[in-house]
């Protein structure tokens, strides 16, 4: 008998989150099974009810590490996680906080004299900051004057809302635009497959078309997530 892997997720079915874990699964590990949990406490319940002991199960759950809630539930889930030999958890804030993290993430959204590099200066500088501060470590994010520039008003959000916030800021209007309910097709289709392209919607990609699956490999190389996939058993040829 063959046993399966299954990545768990707390993403609904349908929301960005879901669709960009499903695509990239589906191009760099065809063979795991993607389930959503819907969200993160039944996804923390499905750990705890596990009885499957032949299967494996790599879990994603959001580590908005500033939010009390959601601390509580990832306490909960690693408890349950260590008394299990086939479950692994993954380590990553959200998949918006992913892409702010990739390195091309500005190069591939923005042609070189995108007039939006200039009107989202306050957006890319603080994107850059609050992804230097938690590479380093440091999480007081909200002391840092750049963050405070784009946004004055950052003790309503945590780092989750944040994130998600600084992505759509930068992507909205373009193909690469994400947000909870939407992500853009040019981060799920290959280059140029976006049924909305207008003349005028060019990005950083233009003279250099990519497959989809050169995206994703692109994104797990140029993020933190190809550690976080070898952490839990995951090879990929790169």
């Amino acid at each position: 008998m063959k046993y399966k892997t299954y990545l768990w997720l707390e993403d609904r079915k349908g929301k960005s989150g879901y669709i960009f874990w499903k695509t990239l699964m589906a191009q760099l590990y065809p063979e795991i099974v993607v389930e959503s949990k819907k969200n993160n406490s039944e996804l923390v319940k499905a750990v705890k009810c596990l009885e499957d002991t032949e299967n494996r199960y790599i879990v994603v759950f959001d580590n908005s590490f500033d939010n009390l809630q959601v601390v509580l539930e990832q306490r909960l889930l690693k408890k349950y996680a260590d008394n299990k030999s086939n479950v692994f958890l993954m380590n990553i804030i959200c998949f918006e906080y992913l892409l702010l993290e990739f390195k091309d993430l500005i190069n591939w959204i923005y042609a070189l004299d995108d007039e939006f590099l200039i009107k989202r200066k306050k957006a890319i500088t603080a994107r850059e900051k609050l992804v230097t501060t938690i590479q380093k470590g440091e999480m007081n994010y909200k002391d840092i004057r750049e963050i405070l520039e784009y946004n004055k008003h950052i003790e309503a959000y945590n780092i989750e809302q944040l994130s998600s916030k600084i992505l759509f800021d930068l992507t909205r209007n373009t193909g690469f635009e994400v947000s909870k309910g939407n992500i853009g097709a040019c981060w799920i289709k290959s280059c140029c497959e976006w049924e909305g392209r207008m003349s005028d919607d060019v990005c950083g990609l233009d003279t250099n078309r990519m497959q989809l699956k050169d995206k994703m490999k692109c994104i797990c190389e140029g993020t933190s997530l190809l550690e976080q996939f070898q952490n839990v058993g995951l090879e990929m040829v790169l």
